[in-house]
């Protein structure tokens, strides 16, 4: 059979775990029935495709494909943000460059999609200045659509019709409107809070950032000029300055909005799949949701890249063929609908998801924005990160108790590093390290003295005592009232491997002081927690209550997970 084993690396990136390994590992063909495929194509897709790609390779656990000889085929789904599926092509295309891997390396997928074009456009740019008039990504032309789901503005039923009277123009009305009687005189004085996804990292977030500066500038996309990024980013900071979070899953900010109310966030920039989903979870005599289509939007044509570079094999070409071939047939592109995305393929049926009753339009009329020209957007993302993005001020709370001897801390130490090496200008991070004394702040600036200072500080932490961790949670949440930012994100990281001992406050102390700053009070301060090690070592239940009182929430990392853990969560300010 064909398999290629997996090689660990790129600290950026998520481990797909691969299967063919007879020391035990995850074998992703073979749970669930079926033996193990002969050949297994390796399906790099953005999150919005998620679960249509793990359903997909279900079913061919079940019946594979074959090959004219007679050689089964399986897939294995890797799902991300679109951000981060350029990066891991790119990064390993640098590296065949190099010579340091060869393009047997079995981390290269062979077909790979992008939620939307833009990125596409940007996979293309990247690679051909890597290689040079060798094409090895198609034209967007050339790579066969799968599904799409239009951007939308996603907003509660009893807030739409402001939303709907500025569709012309969204953005342009948001750069000065700040609460939703600023768009409607009839409408309530309700403060306007906006989310959508970081750009660096997901589709929907880059084709908002790109919406945003095509609305404020009057011209269409592929007019922009790197120019037209400086002249117009202070007018695309005013509407990023809405913003209450940003994020990595444009799904899971949907669910988000559902679950945390409209005082949370009451806009959001998302899939018009999203929409459909966030309607599915919409607490009983909440408002449901309705997706505004605004005059000019993209798409987010979601398309099969099957590229034509050394590291996808001839046999490989062959079994990617079928797969797509596969999942762009009829009963694949009727799954698509059922997740809320609009078919690829002429003559599939809707179904029955794309209905008012779940808050969008069955034929909606828009114009499809074009992708601006790759330097644009790459002068984009830089401005976002240095000047447009909202600021942020977050408060580490770390755990250096006894228990986080071994390869724990030297873990923990290089994900904040990462963590501080990512800090923008604008941004100021406290670290408090804790085990049974809390001591007082480190306030580091995301300017090169500040980094410096804030890593110095990091080298010298070191494991002893106990885990005061309510008390040293408590410490970070005062610190942040005196210290909060009412133009930033403000927000507390707390972690720990260990449960609470010798702290002040309860437990129950804890969750009253914490709700005081929630979303509903001036505050806006939210909280998340980070479970490190085993969960047996330390209680996940009381972790994900402390976050869930601000519309945070837990994450579980280790030390081999750590950095990503620390990197999503940075997404999220």
């Amino acid at each position: 059979m064909t398999c290629r084993r997996p090689l660990l690396g790129l600290s950026l990136l998520t481990v797909l775990l691969w299967g063919c390994n007879p020391g035990g590992s995850l074998n992703p063909s073979s749970p669930g029935g079926g033996a193990q495929p002969d050949i297994e194509i390796r399906l790099l897709f953005g999150s919005a495709l998620k679960e249509f790609c793990n359903e997909a390779q279900q079913q061919l656990r079940q019946q594979p494909l074959k090959l004219d000889n007679g050689k089964t085929i399986g897939i294995v789904c890797d799902a991300r943000g679109s951000g981060d599926v350029v990066n891991e092509v790119v990064a390993l295309a640098t590296q065949l460059k190099q010579g340091s891997i060869n393009p047997a390396d079995p981390r290269f997928p062979t077909l790979i999609s992008t939620d939307g074009e833009i990125y596409l456009s940007q996979l293309a740019y990247q690679i051909n200045k890597l290689f040079p008039g060798q094409n090895y990504i198609p034209a967007v032309t050339e790579a066969p659509l799968l599904v799409s789901s239009p951007m939308v503005l996603m907003v509660p039923e009893n807030l739409a019709a402001p939303i709907a009277k500025i569709a012309d123009a969204p953005y342009r009305a948001l750069v000065n409107a700040q609460t939703f009687r600023d768009l409607d005189s009839t409408a309530p004085p309700q403060p306007i809070h906006f989310v959508h996804t970081a750009p660096t990292r997901s589709n929907s977030g880059l084709q908002t950032l790109v919406t945003q500066f095509v609305e404020v500038s009057g011209k269409r996309p592929e007019q922009l000029t790197v120019d037209d990024v400086k002249k117009y980013q202070n007018q695309v900071a005013k509407i990023q300055s809405k913003v209450t979070r940003y994020g990595t899953s444009t799904s899971a900010l949907a669910r988000a909005m559902a679950t945390n109310g409209p005082f949370w966030a009451a806009l959001g920039s998302v899939y018009e799949s999203s929409v459909i989903e966030a309607n599915e979870i919409v607490p009983p005599g909440e408002p449901k949701f309705k997706a505004i289509y605004p005059r000019a939007t993209y798409s987010s044509n979601m398309r099969l890249i099957l590229p034509s570079a050394p590291w996808v094999s001839e046999e490989e070409r062959q079994a990617a063929e079928k797969v797509i071939e596969f999942l762009r047939s009829t009963p694949l592109q009727e799954l698509a609908a059922q997740k809320g995305l609009r078919p690829g393929v002429p003559g599939v049926s809707l179904g029955v998801k794309f209905t008012p009753a779940n808050g969008v339009e069955t034929n909606p009329s828009y114009d499809s924005l074009r992708s601006p020209r790759p330097e644009v957007v790459d002068a984009m993302l830089k401005a976002w990160v240095e000047a447009v993005k909202k600021p942020s001020v977050v408060v580490a709370v770390v755990d250096s108790s006894g228990s986080m001897s071994g390869n724990k801390m030297p873990s923990v130490k290089r994900a904040l590093q990462s963590y501080i090496n990512s800090l923008s200008p604008k941004d100021k991070l406290a670290l408090i390290d804790f085990d049974s004394e809390v001591r007082p702040p480190v306030v580091i600036e995301g300017t090169a003295a500040g980094k410096a200072k804030g890593i110095e500080f990091i080298n010298t932490m070191e494991v002893d005592g106990g885990t005061k961790l309510y008390d040293a949670t408590l410490a970070g949440l005062q610190w942040l009232r005196q210290n909060r930012r009412p133009d930033a994100i403000n927000a507390i990281i707390v972690m720990t491997d260990g449960e609470d001992n010798g702290s002040k406050i309860t437990l129950e102390g804890l969750m009253r002081e914490i709700q005081k700053n929630g979303f509903t009070t001036d505050d806006r301060i939210s909280l998340f927690t980070v479970g490190f090690g085993n969960e047996g070592d330390f209680n996940p239940d009381v972790l994900k209550r402390i976050a869930k009182v601000n519309n945070g929430y837990y994450s579980k990392g280790d030390a081999q997970t750590i950095n990503q853990v620390m990197e999503n969560l940075q997404t999220e300010f």
